[in-house]
């Protein structure tokens, strides 16, 4: 008889993230390196969206980690809502990271080539700021994902795992 499954979201490895990055990055070079005349200029709604996502996750984290510490005039969270903030921060870290990678690689390719090509002049700009937003917003996933974490209580020692 086959023990019953006990499902668990374990915390997002740093080295996870750092792989994905890399691998996006090297994709980004790839990509801007072979198509950059068919891109157009860089959007800023990349930017935007991140740190918008990453203010609310920020927020979201500072809220949950008081409710669920249960200090005073706060309430009590469900256990479900915790469980699918842990999940959406952990999407939004690996996100994060991809985009981030992503924008990393084409970040290098336009900032070399800035002084050969007024289009990649006029993209360093976004490209950066779209790196450091992605940077925030793996920050503020991080945080939320830590913000889910039951506190240790020390009466439950002598139970069973």
């Amino acid at each position: 008889m086959n023990p019953e499954p006990h499902p668990h979201l374990s915390p997002t490895k740093p080295s996870t993230l750092v792989l994905t990055a890399l691998l996006a990055g090297v994709a980004g070079w790839w990509l801007v390196d072979h198509f950059y005349g068919a891109f157009g200029q860089l959007p800023w709604l990349a930017l935007v969206t991140m740190v918008l996502l990453a203010l609310v996750e920020g927020i979201t984290a500072r809220s949950t980690k008081a409710r669920i510490a249960r200090k005073r005039g706060t309430e009590p969270m469900d256990p479900l809502l915790v469980a699918r903030l842990a999940a959406l921060a952990k999407a939004s870290s690996l996100g994060g990271s991809l985009v981030g990678g992503l924008y990393a690689g084409v970040f290098t390719w336009v900032f070399l080539q800035r002084d050969q090509l007024a289009a990649a002049a006029s993209d360093v700009p976004v490209a950066g700021g779209a790196v450091a937003s992605a940077v925030l917003l793996v920050a503020a996933a991080l945080w939320l994902e830590y913000s889910c974490r039951i506190p240790h209580d020390p009466n439950d020692d002598d139970l069973p795992d």
